[in-house]
């Protein structure tokens, strides 16, 4: 049974910090994961008497919620840490999760859309609307019943917009935030929504005391969408607030000096070759990273710098993002014939211009972090980009980076940066040479600079921040 709740701070996000598979014999596996809000209840306390609400994503989580029926699960599979997993319906979360958060909100968010052929707003969108309201619908009634009286929830991201108003309506005596992790769109593009969905969405974040972005562009956003589509009152009673997500230097620097990152350097230093420079990138295949201009932009370089040739490679690792959609899985095929074109372009014997991985592997993109000269994050558009922030932090030798003006750090490594128009790959060529041609000791001193921005608010701060933030108001919306 769920238990009967108490907590005093609450964390709700879609993916929680452990999953599980099963084996043949239907033994289940734990497997811990990580990031800033792991980082950031394990910084709180066990006396702080938190519960993280999640949902199960695949069998073996279906079989743990089963097994703890329906209560906490097992605190050894957890780390200490007191998580319950919402075992909702598949065919419920394969619509609020791929056909609403990911297949509409990350697109209008990220604005991503060809609008001459979408979207598409039908019957079939409003069905998968209603999924997304169920589930939304699970986590607020779920945190409902674990909540102690005056409660602080922190609600994340774009797959729960909805939870902040529909817990508000359960329990007025709690203290709500929500944080966005990703862009939010100006008011013409969110307005592709429906009028309904999008007066919706908006309500539904109102409903929390506060609701926090990743920096102020993406917040005054917000805002914007809020007076346009509510109108000019329908801010009060949310404060708004802004928290840049920092790099874990202390993790990553320790992280990347361990022997398989050491076997994975000296395997990439053979692909790469002796006394070559090296690009850098490292990113899912997902349509906003923009890959496939930052592959362009690499061949310009090529084409118009031909003393790089046999000098530079570009070591680019594009992990699978979303399979399961076929926009996706078309997005991987063109990174990897581009990557393909390229080197059949320019390779010769001895030089491979472009290294290009897509199996998934940590330890790998902290080898390539530690060789990299030149960092390129090209993203079309991006909540805060952590790799922009991780790369000089874990660079050997310093790191120049190429930065789109169009992710969310951009704000704060600005100065240090070569920023880029992520659409201009004439631009970015004359970028990436610019940071191939830097002296070492401006080098040196950028990086000096990108590490300093980029560690200001490392995760578990991060998450401190605003759980402080939220206790730290008056009375909640509703008391």
């Amino acid at each position: 049974m769920a238990s009967t709740g108490g907590a005093e701070v609450l964390v709700a996000s879609n993916r929680g910090p452990v999953s599980y598979t099963a084996d043949e014999n239907g033994s289940l596996h734990a497997k811990r994961g990580g990031g800033g809000l792991v980082s950031g209840l394990s910084a709180i306390g066990p006396e702080a008497n938190a519960v993280w609400v999640c949902a199960a994503l695949g069998d073996g989580d279906r079989e743990a919620v089963r097994r703890a029926d329906g209560g906490l699960l097992p605190g050894e599979d957890t780390g200490g840490q007191r998580v319950r997993m919402l075992d909702i319906d598949a065919a419920v979360h394969a619509d609020a999760y791929n056909g609403i958060a990911n297949s509409v909100l990350w697109f209008v968010h990220h604005m991503l859309y060809q609008t001459p052929l979408e979207p598409v707003f039908d019957a079939e969108f409003r069905r998968q609307w209603a999924s997304y309201e169920t589930y939304n619908r699970a986590f607020a009634e779920a945190l409902a019943e674990e909540a102690g009286e005056g409660a602080a929830v922190l609600v994340q991201d774009y797959h729960l917009c909805l939870v902040p108003g529909l817990l508000r309506e359960l329990r007025p005596d709690l203290r709500i935030g929500h944080f966005s992790h990703t862009p939010w769109a100006p008011p013409d593009y969110f307005r592709l929504l429906p009028d309904d969905i999008a007066a919706a969405l908006l309500r539904g974040m109102l409903g929390a005391d506060r609701a926090a972005f990743l920096t102020w562009r993406w917040a005054e956003a917000f805002e914007a969408c809020c007076e346009t589509v509510l109108g000019p009152d329908a801010l009060v009673g949310t404060a708004i607030g802004v928290h840049g997500l920092g790099a874990d230097a202390d993790f990553l620097r320790e992280r990347s000096h361990r022997p398989d990152v050491e076997e994975r350097m000296a395997a990439l230093r053979e692909e790469i070759g002796e006394g070559r420079r090296t690009v850098v990138r490292v990113d899912r295949t997902e349509l906003s990273k923009n890959i496939v201009r930052g592959l362009l932009a690499y061949r310009q370089l090529l084409d118009e710098r031909p003393e790089w040739r046999e000098r530079v490679v570009h070591v680019a690792f594009a992990y699978p993002s979303r399979q399961d959609l076929a926009v996706y899985r078309d997005y991987t095929a063109e990174v990897q014939r581009v990557a393909e074109a390229i080197n059949s372009r320019y390779g010769t014997a001895g030089w491979t211009p472009v290294v290009l991985h897509v199996k998934d592997d940590f330890a790998r993109s902290l080898a390539a972090y530690r060789l990299a000269d030149v960092a390129l994050v090209n993203p079309i558009r991006d909540g805060m980009n952590l790799v922009a922030k991780e790369i000089p932090v874990v660079s050997d030798q310093g790191c120049a980076l190429v930065l789109s003006r169009e992710a969310g750090a951009y704000e704060e490594l600005r100065t240090d940066a070569f920023g880029v128009n992520p659409y201009d790959v004439l631009e970015t060529a004359r970028a990436l040479h610019e940071a191939l041609s830097l002296r070492p000791e401006e080098r040196a001193d950028r990086t000096k600079g990108l590490a300093a921005a980029a560690t200001a608010l490392p995760p578990a701060q991060w998450f401190l921040e605003q759980l402080e933030a939220l206790q730290e108001l008056g009375e909640p919306q509703s008391s």
